[in-house]
């Protein structure tokens, strides 16, 4: 199973990608955990990525999509994977496209977490609060949300032209919602 999972910041995309990609047996693949990895392990990649992100910029799509390609390509995903962190851009949709259709792979499914903004403020403000995450703070968790729901939109319009968008309500427990996502790709992939 080849699946994507995208969802507004503070939905638990990150915790459900997991218990997703455990429940079919894939392994959950964050562009963003492979960064910091990178970056840590003070590979050239992660010099070069961590240069990139102190500038204030967005690491540049070919090298986000050749890092996608070699970790999809790796033995533990042979039988499927589930993206989370990307695509992010209609590029790199496009590019993901090559890079299975290249592997006589398909895409198989899209899920959306779905879920209102101002709940998923509230919630992340509380949070903030009990982390004492100084940084998240009302007016900057809204403008995450604007700049999610503004590059988000046009892949979703994508995925959904394409028939494999499965949206979920991505509000609840986490055992919720991750019921919801397996009970929808069960109904879907049959």
């Amino acid at each position: 199973m080849r699946l994507l999972i995208m969802g507004p910041p503070g939905v638990g995309k990150g915790t459900q990608a997991c218990g997703v990609a455990t429940h079919y047996g894939v392994p959950a693949i964050s562009t963003g955990e492979i960064f910091r990895a990178q970056v840590k392990g003070h590979t050239e990649l992660g010099e070069r990525v961590s240069a990139i992100l102190s500038e204030g910029g967005y690491v540049p799509d070919e090298i986000t999509n050749a890092i996608v390609a070699d970790r999809i390509r790796q033995p533990d995903a042979a039988d499927g994977w589930l993206l989370d962190g990307y695509p992010r851009t209609i590029g790199q949709v496009h590019a993901l496209d090559d890079i299975i259709a290249a592997d006589g792979q398909k895409l198989d499914a899209v899920i959306s977490l779905v879920a209102d903004c101002k709940l998923l403020t509230a919630r992340l403000l509380k949070r903030a609060e009990i982390e004492g995450r100084e940084d998240d703070n009302a007016e900057t968790i809204r403008h995450r949300m604007e700049v999610y729901t503004e590059a988000t939109d046009p892949l979703l319009a994508t995925y959904r032209a394409r028939g494999v968008l499965v949206e979920v309500d991505g509000l609840g427990t986490i055992e919720e919602v991750s019921n919801r996502i397996t009970a929808a790709l069960d109904a879907k992939l049959g």
